[in-house]
This record gives structure tokens, sequence and C-alpha cells, in this order.
């Protein structure tokens, strides 16, 4: 099947681009940007945009860079298997690389892009889950401004986020680590390469006193977003962990804030299962880490 007909543009400046998105977004404009999503999406005619606005001559959006503030500043058309093997991110955000080789297959990874990954918003995928876990900030533009958005206020419901039809995401902050943290993400899928049916990412922090001070765990394949947390913040923070703290910590974060569907691949009952199984190993992972 071939997808329906649409007007292609092809903007070569980041001003270009705002402003032909600025101009078809709200008569059903899409952006593209790696397309690994979307071309499939069209071709079935599951999407039928009335014209597309083609980001890969934006040279302005192809960049990892440090922030002024110890971040790590990405470019949202930077490629997935360029973050994937970036030095600087494997140091600063070793979680982001170790989430990567787990989105689809390097084929896709190869065209795949950072920031087109983190807005489409798949709730099965690897990148949003842990932008909110390590509450990325994702900068978005239009014509004549630009605002800051942290990550666990960006996602609103399945495949949709803050942004507006004139607008375009241009950079993803990626927060400096503070002290002794540290990451973990885990997930289980079908097979390799398949989407996630559970995943959870977890950042951990402890004071010198090896008393928990941050705790912000992060589950998707279990509602619509990615879901982050307050039941196992409140119960950890101000803590010294232990086993069975961290298994209680997960149950009831289990039992009172995770509502999974049901779907050809899993009942609600197993995802919970594989939420609570993983929350402790991605808790127990990070902590052990963060404790080196």
């Amino acid at each position: 099947m071939k997808p329906a007909s649409f007007e292609y543009f092809a903007p070569k400046t980041m001003a270009e681009a705002l402003e032909k998105i600025g101009q078809v977004g709200d008569d059903g404009g899409k952006i593209l940007a790696g397309g690994q999503s979307l071309i499939p999406a069209m071709n079935f005619r599951l999407a039928q945009p009335a014209s597309l606005v083609d980001l890969n001559s934006v040279s302005e959006l192809f960049y990892i860079k440090p922030g002024t503030d110890g971040s790590v500043l990405v470019g949202s058309m930077t490629r997935d298997t360029t973050v994937e093997f970036d030095p600087t991110i494997a140091k600063l955000a070793p979680m982001v690389q170790e989430c990567l080789p787990f989105l689809a297959h390097p084929a896709i990874r190869n065209r795949g892009t950072f920031g087109g990954a983190l807005a489409h918003g798949d709730p099965a995928g690897q990148l949003p889950v842990v932008a909110v876990a390590m509450n990325f900030g994702m900068k978005i533009n239009k014509t004549g401004s630009d605002r800051t958005v942290p990550a666990d206020e960006f996602y609103t419901s399945m495949y949709s986020n803050v942004m507006e039809s004139d607008e375009i995401l241009t950079e993803i902050s990626i927060p400096k680590l503070s002290g002794r943290t540290g990451t973990s993400y885990k997930q289980t899928a079908r097979q390799t390469g398949a989407s996630a049916l559970v995943g959870t990412a977890a950042v951990i922090t402890l004071d010198d006193n090896d008393v928990c001070s941050v705790a912000r765990v992060a589950f998707m394949g279990v509602s619509e977003i990615p879901v982050l947390s307050s039941e196992i913040n409140s119960r950890l923070v101000g803590q010294k962990l232990t086993p069975e703290l961290i298994t209680s910590a997960i149950d009831a974060c289990v039992e009172n804030e995770l509502d999974p569907g049901s779907d050809i691949h899993a009942t609600p009952a197993f995802r919970r299962h594989l939420a609570r199984v993983l929350g402790v190993d991605a808790v127990t992972t990070a902590y052990a880490k963060a404790k080196k």
C-alpha cells in the first residue's frame, strides 16, 4: 500500500522550518525526522498528513555538545546511533546508552533520530521512559519564541505531547547526574528488537551517609505515557535502602499507580508482574552503582 498524496517541503535552515510548520501545521502538516514510525504509518494510511516538513537538511539540529551547567545538549535530529556511541553521553548519561541497544535494530537507529523518538511518545518506547526518569529538558521552538518543558510534563496521552501544531522539538537537555547517583534501565520484550512489554528506568542518588536523597523510577508499557512513581519516591527518599524496603516500595507502586491494559501480547496481571520484577531489579542495580 502507498501513502495518500501530500505536499513535501525540505527547508534548509531552522528559520525556514519554523516558518513552514507555522504555515501548514494547523492544516494537518507533520514534521518528518527519521521517519521510522511516520512513514510506515503513512504507507498503511494510518496517518494521512496533508504535508510533510522534512528536517533532514536542517544542519543546525544535528549536534551533541556540553551545556554550561554540566548537562549534555542533543540536537533533535541527531541520529540514535550517534547518541548510542558518543563518549560524552557514555560518561555523563550512561542510562541513555544502556537503553538504546533495545530500540529496534541498528538499521533503524542509523536513520531514527533522538528527538523523533522522544516526540513520537510510543507507550512502549525506551527513550521516553528514560527521559522522564532523568527529567530531560525538552526545548520547543516556534517562530519568534521558544520554551523548555520538563520531560515529566511533556507527554499528555498516547503518541501525544504538549507541542502545538506550529512548534518543533529542537533540543534535548540531559541533566548532569549529581554526586553519588546510579542509574539502570531494564525491560522485557518478546524478542530482540521488538517493542518492550514493560520497561523500567531508575535514578537513585545517595548522600554521604548512604541515605537516599533522590528516587526517580519510571515505568513504560503500563499506561499510555511513562509513569513516574511518587510511591517509590516517598518510600525511599530519606531512608537507607534495603532489599525489603525496595521490594515494598515497588509493590506499592504496582498496586496503587500502575493500570496496564490488555492486548494480544500480555494481560494486565502479567504486565504488573513484569513491572514488579523489573522495578526491583532496576532500583537495586541503580542503588549498587550509586554506592560505588
